[in-house]
Order: C-alpha cells, then sequence, then structure tokens
C-alpha cells in the first residue's frame, strides 16, 4: 500500500542507535528525506554515511541536539526546514533513564532530567515543528511511548511515569493541533536495543519462552508502526497510542517495558 511519504521531509529524534536509527531508515526506504538528530555528531554522521549507501536519491542531514535544551532544538527544527524544504513528520524518540531504583530514593536532578527529555522534550520539538511548518502545511508526529507508560515496574518506576505522560501528550496534542496535523504514539515492549539491554540481556531465553509471539522486538518491528502512523496508511487515525510488544500485554505476569 502506498505511504505517501516519497517526497516528504521528516525529522527524528534520538536518530543514531536503536529504535530512532531503524525509523530513518524505514523512512528513507519509502522516498522520505530525513533529518538525523541526536547529542553526538560523530554517530549520526556514521548513520548518515549507511542510509545514504542504502538510499543515495534520498536528502539525508544531521544535527547534532540534546532533545531537552530549547536553544538547540529550536536550531535544529530551523536547519530541518532549510535543508529539506520543510517538515512533514516529527518522530519523537529521544529518551533517558539516568535512575534505576524505588521512587522513594529518587533524587532531584535525575528527575528533572528524566523529566526533561522524555516528558518536556515531547512538547517543544512538537511546539517547534508546529511553529516552524506544521500550522502552514500541516504533517504527522508520531511519538515513542513504552508499555511501561501503563505498568508499574520495579526499578524503572519514574522513567514509566514520563511515558505515561507521552500517552496523555499524545492526546492532548491530537486534540489541539487537528486537523492540520495528526498525532499518534508507539508502546513498545522490550526491544533488543542498546538503550534497553538491562531488561533483556540476561533474561532473553525465559522472555523469549513467555512472549505469545516468542521473541523480543528488534528495533525495524516498531519502526515499520512508525512508518504506518506518518504515512497515508493511517490519514484518519489521531490520538492513539499502538502498543507493539509481541503480545507481553496479555501475559501479565511479565515484566515488560522498555
Amino acid at each position: 500500500m502506498e505511504t505517501g511519504l516519497t517526497g516528504k521531509s521528516a525529522l527524528i529524534t534520538g536518530a543514531s542507535r536503536g529504535i530512532g536509527r531503524a525509523i530513518a531508515f524505514a523512512l528513507a526506504r519509502e522516498g522520505c528525506s530525513v533529518m538525523l538528530s541526536s547529542r553526538k555528531k560523530e554517530a549520526l554522521d556514521a548513520v548518515a554515511e549507511e542510509l545514504s549507501a542504502a538510499y543515495p536519491d534520498v536528502r539525508v542531514e544531521t544535527y547534532a541536539a540534546n532533545a531537552g535544551d530549547p536553544e538547540a532544538a529550536a536550531a535544529c527544527v530551523a536547519a530541518t526546514v532549510s535543508a529539506l524544504g520543510g517538515l512533514d513528520v516529527l518522530v519523537n524518540n529521544a529518551a533517558t533513564n539516568p535512575y534505576f531504583g524505588p521512587l522513594v530514593d529518587l533524587d532531584l536532578a535525575r528527575a528533572e532530567k528524566t523529566v526533561r527529555v522524555n516528558q518536556y522534550g515531547i512538547v517543544l520539538w512538537t511546539q517547534l515543528a508546529w511553529k516552524a511548518a506544521m500550522a502552514e502545511r500541516g504533517g504527522a508526529i508520531v511519538n515513542l511511548a513504552s508499555i511501561g507508560g501503563f505498568l508499574t515496574e520495579p526499578g524503572i518506576g519514574y522513567y514509566n511515569a514520563t511515558k505515561a505522560a507521552v500517552i496523555h501528550l499524545t492526546r492532548q496534542f491530537a486534540a489541539e493541533l487537528a486537523p492540520k496535523v495528526r498525532v499518534n504514539a508507539i508502546a513498545p515492549g522490550i526491544v533488543r536495543t542498546d538503550f534497553a539491554r538491562a531488561l533483556w540481556e540476561e533474561r532473553e531465553e525465559e522472555l523469549n519462552a513467555a512472549l505469545p509471539l516468542g521473541r523480543t522486538g528488534e528495533p525495524e518491528d516498531i519502526a515499520d508502526v512508525a512508518v504506518f502512523l506518518a504515512g497515508e496508511c493511517s490519514r484518519w487515525m489521531t490520538g492513539q497510542t499502538v502498543v507493539v510488544d509481541g503480545g507481553a500485554a496479555i501475559r501479565p505476569s511479565l515484566t515488560v517495558g522498555g
């Protein structure tokens, strides 16, 4: 089915590895020009080189920016509009989790860092994309939440709370930006990324046996859903969070947030 993404332009945060990298490749595969953003320019440039080799007809740009830094984010969005001729798709993928432990021991510094990137980052980049391009030309926004946003889990409760906020912000922005912009989210289960390594590496065999679909996720499993949400196939869909978890949600005994 035609996605309608050929000739469009997309900005992906957290694009240097894992799910963000996979989404960049999936959008480029559909003929979408991409701006890759993350904190480390060297890592971004390496991904850009691979992308350009795989899809030589697609425009690929990079811009190093901390997702929670308003000035850096504004500069990145402006660079995207300038380099790609506009902005049609925003993928809010960047996230951080500097704290693992019970909420009763969480300190302010790590709490603020988590909220600044995971929660405020959604607001910041969406505001910028709207004002720079989408208010006039429309578009689609895809937010990366987590199945953890629906769950209580030991160790990552505060991270999960910020992902619950992403789910709500998705609905709120969908209501506020309609009909110009569609806003949807993906809530992955455990995906084999470096970011989520602590959740799967030592118990992958156990997880594979317990998950209804028999395996933990790959970044590409999430990327293909992102393409669906970014493109015309989801044209009558907004404010929704799509759970992509290998069936973990129907096995409530599993600890599965990613």
